[in-house]
């Protein structure tokens, strides 16, 4: 026999090799921990400030009672405006005749209906939560009592 430092080996020598070692290398996931990822909404309520304006008209009706020789025509005073309403007049002479009558009856009845109509209503669902649950713990974990 005859190792690496060995003394050199003749011909006729045989080598036997009694061990032969390897080495396999690899690699395996190990969970070490877990990680949870959750989102959250949140809002907040903001004032909004705009001017808004609002206009208002008055309408006074001022009595004339005047005869004009034409239409006057719409005019601006200061900050009124003035618009004439006229009426024309017949004058005639007036005698009555009688021409006709009108005979009115009245009578009255019920009449039932149906009708389709959409009605709505609000109701308020409230739910109790109870408490979030327990973390599992492996198989590995000893419990407190222990």
């Amino acid at each position: 026999m005859s190792a690496d430092n060995g003394p050199p080996l003749d011909e006729g020598d045989a080598v036997i090799p009694l061990h032969d070692e390897s080495v396999t290398v690899g690699k395996r996931r190990v969970e070490r921990s877990r990680v949870r990822v959750t989102t959250r909404v949140s809002e907040r309520e903001a004032m909004v400030r705009e001017a808004l304006e609002h206009e208002e008209a008055t309408v006074t009706r001022v009595p004339i009672d005047r005869e004009v020789d034409a239409h006057p025509g719409i005019r601006q005073e200061g900050d009124v405006t003035v618009i004439p309403l006229v009426e024309e007049v017949l004058v005639v002479e007036r005698r009555l005749v009688l021409r006709e009558e009108l005979h009115i009856r009245k009578s009255r009845r019920t009449v039932e209906i149906e009708q389709p109509v959409t009605l709505r209503s609000e109701e308020a669902v409230v739910e109790r939560v109870g408490t979030p649950p327990v973390p599992a713990r492996s198989p590995n974990q000893m419990k407190p009592e222990e």
